[in-house]
């Protein structure tokens, strides 16, 4: 037989034998259990909650009594660890919340140096006492304080450098709030703002560390600011209503601006430390432009004189749309991560 009948007999049989392949590759693939993006984990997930006054949700009643160290943390038992915890649960992610120790006042360092705490109340210990090797979640919003985000609104506002209760004090008192936007463009308030935002880029970046380190498996959540001032700075001229001070108090109009670059700035150098730290980071800035302080009704902030529901002005912290704001976002995210984790994608080395 000629070599080409030999390739004309041997084709139908290679043909088959094709067709079978295929057929069987077809149902290999349905039969195999595709993994499912939104799986969620067989057990619950240990999980530590930390950072400041926004994690805490300062101004949020009722406030946690448990000790005196909670209450002078100003933390609410309804801030947004717990909100986010719940929501979790109701769609079948149960997290096993080993400690909250968010804390009014903390700076990124306080994670891993103990918080003096006001009024001669004492201390707390170091944030990162709460993580063990088992843990598997750790989030929290932290930044704010070591740039002196108090320090730069009292510089602009005349009403705030009179409020005690207000940590922080001016970056220069001898400069008029009135030129508070010429401070901190250029010159000495311009190197005292590069200065702050490599600490806390520098600090940002030992945390991350210090987690990884402690908590080898945990996957880490930094959940960004909620935007102040909106891009229509007119808006904050006028009180929200049932209120009787400008949201952004006597901040001049021509500073606003200014302070939502320093507030987008914050929230981009959390970011980069975030991804290059193997965080995830919630970017909340972006996703409040529309509930800014000076958005009336609609606002997730409360004024800077405005009263709060535990009786303190709420100094530009997140009221209970903001709370919700923060708890929905974040357990999002919280349930994005797990599912990778769950399904190998991102699981932890």
């Amino acid at each position: 037989m000629s070599s080409a009948m030999r390739r004309t007999a041997r084709t139908p049989a290679l043909r088959r034998t094709a067709a079978a392949a295929v057929a069987l590759g077809a149902c290999l693939t349905l039969a195999a259990p595709a993994p499912s993006a939104g799986a969620t984990p067989a057990g619950p997930v240990p999980a530590v909650f930390f950072g400041d006054s926004y994690a805490a949700n300062y101004g949020i009643a009722p406030l946690d009594r448990e000790t005196v160290p909670d209450a002078l943390c100003l933390r609410s038992t309804e801030n947004f660890p717990a909100v986010a915890t719940r929501r979790l649960a109701d769609q079948g992610v149960t997290l096993r919340v080993q400690a909250d120790v968010s804390c009014s006042g903390a700076r990124v360092h306080h994670f891993w140096e103990k918080q003096e705490l006001p009024l001669a109340g004492g201390e707390v210990p170091p944030q990162n006492q709460a993580l063990t090797h088992d843990t598997l979640l750790a989030v929290g919003s932290t930044g704010g304080n070591t740039l002196g985000f108090h320090d730069i609104l009292k510089q602009c506002s005349a009403a705030l450098r009179g409020q005690p209760t207000l940590p922080g004090k001016p970056v220069a008192e001898g400069e008029p709030a009135a030129r508070c936007a010429e401070f901190f463009e250029a010159g000495d308030g311009r190197r005292w703002l590069d200065d702050r935002f490599a600490r806390v880029a520098s600090d940002l970046e030992r945390m991350l560390e210090n987690i990884r380190h402690l908590s080898p498996g945990a996957k880490t959540v930094l959940v960004g600011y909620p935007r102040l001032v909106p891009g229509n700075t007119a808006k904050c001229l006028t009180p929200a209503p049932g209120q009787t001070h400008p949201p952004l108090a006597d901040i001049p109009q021509d500073a606003m601006p200014v302070l939502d670059r320093i507030q987008k700035r914050l929230d981009d150098v959390m970011r980069k430390a975030a991804a290059g730290g193997g965080a995830d980071f919630v970017d909340l800035y972006a996703r409040t432009g529309g509930n800014t302080a000076c958005d009336g009704a609609d606002r997730a902030i409360g004024g800077l004189l405005e009263t709060s529901s535990s009786t303190l002005p709420w100094y530009a912290h997140p009221n209970e749309k903001g709370r919700d704001i923060q708890a929905g976002t974040a357990a999002e995210r919280i349930t994005e991560i797990l599912g990778r984790v769950e399904t190998g994608v991102g699981r932890p080395t």
